[in-house]
């Protein structure tokens, strides 16, 4: 069997899932994801799914080099609507913008069982997606953020409640206050920051209003001071 590792950004992933679970990995490219944790005993079983044919000829390729073919199913699919009924627990949304995980959320109404375990990874628009989720009776349980290749990334566990919450803005753009514990969410802001203070720069130059950009800016001040006061 081959020798098989994850970047930190897929680790943190990884870490969400639940013990015994079946995963459903959605838009899998090269199922890195589920080969991980099948070959450390995380996963009963995976579900391998792509909306395109190549990504998912890749994937039955590793999957079959690592010696997990009786362990994985494979779907040609748009997101996770058809996957309903093939016994999945947690489902791994990896890769994507935070606007399209929302949609395929939206468009699985299977997804809205307290059952299900959520697995979210946003490359762009976190902020949207977590004002999805909690408005669509959505409870965000954790964040875990991680770095790799010079990067940020934070990864969402979500479940369903049936509560719709409705938070401020900053909330949705900073997440839950816990994650200060975590060490790569500084990074995480950090980089945030920076680049807010460069829209702020931009629009107070430009003579248009960044009253929304100086809350937030002053709001991930006061979280830096926090995860400076934690250590």
């Amino acid at each position: 069997m081959r020798d098989f590792t994850i970047d930190q950004r897929l680790k943190s992933a990884a870490d969400l899932v639940r013990q015994g679970a079946v995963l459903a990995d959605i838009g899998t490219d090269h199922a890195y994801l589920p080969i991980f944790l099948l070959s450390h005993g995380i996963i009963e079983r995976a579900v391998c799914s792509d909306i395109n044919e190549g990504p998912l000829a890749s994937a039955k390729a590793n999957v079959t080099e690592c010696g997990f073919s009786d362990k994985v199913s494979f779907h040609l699919a748009d997101g996770a609507r058809e996957l309903f009924n093939t016994g999945a627990t947690d489902y791994a949304i990896c890769g994507m913008g935070g606007e399209l995980i929302a949609d395929i959320i939206d468009n699985a109404p299977h997804l809205k069982n307290p059952e299900i375990n959520l697995i979210l990874q946003p490359m762009s628009r976190q902020a949207y997606l977590r004002e999805y989720l909690y408005t669509h009776g959505f409870r965000i349980d954790r964040e875990k953020y991680s770095h790799s290749s010079g990067k940020y990334y934070v990864c969402i566990c979500a479940t369903y409640t049936g509560e719709c919450l409705t938070l401020s803005p900053i909330d949705y753009e900073l997440g839950l206050e816990q994650s200060i514990a975590d060490k790569s969410y500084t990074g995480y802001i950090r980089v945030k920051y920076e680049a807010l203070c460069r829209t702020i720069s931009g629009k107070t130059s430009g003579g248009a209003s960044a009253d929304y950009e100086l809350e937030l800016k002053r709001a991930i001040e006061e979280r830096l001071k926090e995860t400076n006061d934690s250590k």
